[in-house]
């Protein structure tokens, strides 16, 4: 065979390799050159699994636990081999549903049998054992028809009608002994790879799957169990499965049979009584301060119109106050560590004068709200003077509503704290989980090329900073909140898809955000479009695809 030419781009090294060596057999040649072990590999910025052969000249980036792409396939390992030891200590008769993601961890639940601490202890000791033997996990390409009646004849009957959604011919799937599966995305090459993990029974038959820190891949990350979080998921679902909207293939059986515009109405309903839900607790309450926070791409701007909308609807006057507006002068902000104005952090607001004006405003006196200039980094008073009247409230939105020493000086029984965020309701198939992440991604895309003038490039490029911020700034006290709004819609991703697809398409294989957006592309393809002409104009998806009637 021809030798080609191989660059290394992790340990900058150029070497000669025959035509057609397994990425395998690189990586266990320079094993002790890497930091840890290498899980996939990046050939010529496609991802592949390093049982892919090299079959031309090329650079080559190995991929371990640390990288995202690596962990994502570590943790699908983790998945496959935790569905394979149900299988094997309780038979083919049950079902294991991937359902949330909490701290970084999964819940999921089982169907079929009764489950409990006894029953997750011989699941997590089979995977032990299977670890401990380095099991192949082999790649297996079949057709599509194979597929759908391997699923066909088992208890996951609607993976087989979700594979008949799909493009290709052939579908990738993965054995373990005799255990089959498919599983969305590059895989590990063997069970000896999967090191650390955990399950941990909660009750009615569900337990947590643990996944080890992507900051140390040794350590397990914390299981928490947030009470209010977990409601709004369980409320989620209940939803869902009210709308018979529970998976992609339910959506896309929707849309083919022309249900989807009662699909529509249903889930614009539903976020319409929750917020007047909000409302009347608010009003009944007679909370005079309403602080609203969430991550990127909630639709928090829209749903503080909406919810100011319900609260005079119940005779109440809104006034919304943005925490941009209380932003220090630009000398004075704080900066990060690349020497630039770090405008997430809780020390570029000026918390002393947000607590002594709404102080002032709920004491009946007149205050001045400023206007901050980002281009001279400044604030500025252009008389937008604010009364609060007996039926007035506060609306105020910004990053850190949640966070207790924001409005320390202001009275506990005065505020109301409301936690917003896109979570996803519904999963690819019952293995194949959609992370919250993925959706809100796709929602700022579209709304940056829609309103800010910027390619998909340049929203991938800065996502990993927002994320950042989000875990720093807004999880931790996502618990806070006196209620929680879900503002995903079941049928989004249907709408997203024309609006985003051609977004990804433009990124060429040769930028470094090629590799999200093959993902996503990917992603995208579990799902049929549909047209937004049916979407209401005062719908939170309206904020991201335009049309809105609060524009």
């Amino acid at each position: 065979m021809a030798s080609i030419d191989v660059n290394i781009l992790n340990i900058n090294e150029n070497t000669e390799v025959r035509e057609g060596t397994f990425l395998s057999e690189l990586a266990e040649k320079y094993k002790s050159k890497f930091s840890s072990e290498p899980l996939l590999a990046a050939v010529d910025n496609e991802i592949m699994d390093l049982k892919s052969k090299i079959t031309k000249s090329c650079n080559i980036e190995f991929l371990d636990i640390n990288n995202s792409y690596g962990y994502a396939a570590y943790q699908r390992g983790i998945i496959f081999l935790m569905i394979y030891s149900f299988k094997k200590i309780l038979g083919d008769d049950i079902r294991v549903n991937v359902k949330h993601s909490i701290n970084q961890n999964y819940y999921c639940t089982v169907d079929g049998k009764i489950i409990d601490d006894e029953i997750i202890k011989k699941i997590e000791d089979c995977m032990k054992e299977a670890v401990k033997k380095n099991l192949s996990i082999e790649k297996i390409s079949v057709p599509v028809s194979e597929g759908i009646n391997f699923y066909s004849n088992c208890i996951a009957k609607d993976i087989s009608e979700e594979l008949k959604y799909i493009r290709s011919t052939n579908i990738t799937m993965y054995k373990l002994d005799n255990f089959y599966d498919y599983m969305y995305g590059a895989m590990v090459m063997s069970t000896g790879a999967l090191k650390a993990f955990g399950l941990v029974y909660k009750k009615d038959n569900a337990f947590i799957l643990r996944f080890p820190s992507k900051a140390n891949s040794l350590k397990l990350n914390d299981v928490v169990y947030p009470e209010k979080l977990m409601s709004i998921f369980e409320e989620s679902s209940d939803w869902a499965k009210v709308l018979n909207v529970e998976s992609a293939k339910y959506l896309n059986n929707a849309i083919c049979d022309g249900k989807i515009r009662d699909i529509i109405c249903l889930s614009e309903a539903f976020h319409e009584k929750k917020l007047a839900q909000i409302s009347d607790m608010i009003t009944n309450g007679r909370k005079k301060v309403i602080l609203i926070a969430g991550p990127s791409s909630s639709g928090k701007t829209t749903f503080a119109k909406r919810l100011c909308i319900q609260l005079r609807v119940n005779g109440v006057k809104p006034h919304i106050i943005s925490l941009d507006n209380y932003y220090f002068e630009r000398d004075k902000t704080p900066v990060d560590e690349f020497g630039k104005p770090d405008y997430e952090c809780l020390e570029s607001i000026d918390v002393k004068q947000i607590n002594e004006d709404i102080n002032l405003l709920l004491k009946g006196e007149t205050v001045q709200i400023p206007e901050y200039n980002f281009f001279k980094g400044c604030r500025e008073f252009k008389g937008n003077f604010i009364k609060l009247e007996e039926n007035d409230v506060l609306v105020i939105e910004g990053i850190h509503g949640l966070n207790e020493k924001l409005t320390r000086e202001v009275p506990k029984e005065s505020k109301f704290k409301i936690y917003i965020s896109a979570l996803t309701q519904i999963n690819i198939n019952p293995h194949n989980r959609i992370p919250t992440t993925d959706t809100r991604i796709i929602r700022r895309m579209v709304r940056d090329s829609q309103f800010r003038g910027f390619g998909a490039a340049s929203t991938i490029n800065m996502w990993p900073s927002v994320l950042r911020g989000e875990r720093k700034y807004i999880f931790p006290f996502q618990e806070e909140a006196d209620v929680m709004f879900n503002s995903a819609l079941v049928y989004e991703l249907a709408v997203l898809k024309p609006f985003v697809e051609p977004l990804l398409f433009k990124i060429d294989k040769s930028q470094p955000e090629y590799r999200e957006a093959k993902k996503l592309i990917k992603f995208m393809n579990s799902f049929l479009s549909i047209n937004d002409k049916y979407i209401p104009q005062n719908s939170i998806i309206r904020e991201f695809i335009g049309g809105s009637c609060f524009e």
